[in-house]
């Protein structure tokens, strides 16, 4: 964390780009990251498929980006951080609200001001997304790096195509089979349990006092009510929203 080594850091590696062993490391970090962004996808997806189609792609481009740039500048800082006490708690909240908020629709664009400020929107729920659920992403990319940043950086960077393809195709499933999107809400609201009860706080009292087994008990009854809350809490805003829709059309 000194300052003054983060210059040789971020140069390290660039000069190994000739050698075989740098490129099987290379394929090594991207096929991590790939099976590991499955659900980062699935927030991709649910995040841009109420953009216009001529919008959708960019924000899924700019979406897998901005999340990769975030993953890469995290790496150094993430790994450490969630380790604190109450950040992953705080984290599986975030997560939660956005989970919610994937299952209301938007107010449709009336503009180019308002489709552009959607896009954005899309964007900005992707990072944080991200950010959020990127631990395992972060310490097996890291540990497959060890230390190379041009291992990292050329890593995620060329994974970003394979991520916007997944997010895609699974787009074009959620527009074919609407109850997919219920199913996304799902899987995000079981990352939010998994996210809350593996905080430090909570993960240590519970092995401290019952065990690891009850420990990872919890954590699997923390998931299932992940589930049940975003489903539950989604679907009554998204009720409301949609009765608020006709009533606004009528003004």
């Amino acid at each position: 964390m000194d300052p003054s080594s983060w210059g040789s850091m971020l140069l390290s590696g660039w000069n190994e780009l000739g050698q075989g062993q740098f490129w099987i490391a290379l394929v090594k970090i991207m096929w991590i990251n790939i099976l590991l962004s499955g659900d980062n996808a699935v927030v991709i997806a649910m995040a841009c498929r109420g953009l216009p189609h001529r919008q959708r792609l960019w924000g899924m481009i700019l979406g897998a980006g901005v999340a990769v740039v975030l993953r890469i500048v995290f790496t150094v800082f993430v790994a450490a951080l969630m380790t604190q006490p109450y950040l992953k708690l705080i984290g599986g909240i975030a997560l939660f609200y956005i989970s919610v908020k994937l299952l209301v629709p938007e107010d449709p664009d009336e503009d180019e001001v308002e489709a552009v400020e959607h896009l954005w929107r899309a964007v900005r729920i992707v990072a944080i997304a991200d950010i959020i659920m990127s631990l395992d992403n972060v310490i097996a990319i890291a540990a497959a790096a060890q230390g190379n940043m041009a291992l990292l950086v050329l890593g995620l960077a060329i994974s970003i195509p394979l991520i916007v393809a997944g997010a895609a195709l699974i787009m074009a499933l959620l527009d074919r089979f609407p109850i997919l999107v219920w199913a996304g809400a799902g899987l995000l609201g079981w990352i939010v349990g998994e996210v809350i009860a593996t905080d430090p706080v909570i993960a240590g009292y519970l092995t401290t006092r019952f065990g690891a087994d009850v420990a990872h008990q919890v954590e699997i009854g923390s998931a299932v009510l992940g589930v049940v809350l975003v489903l539950l809490v989604g679907g009554l805003w998204r009720r409301a929203r949609l009765r608020q829709q006709p009533a606004q059309e009528n003004v």
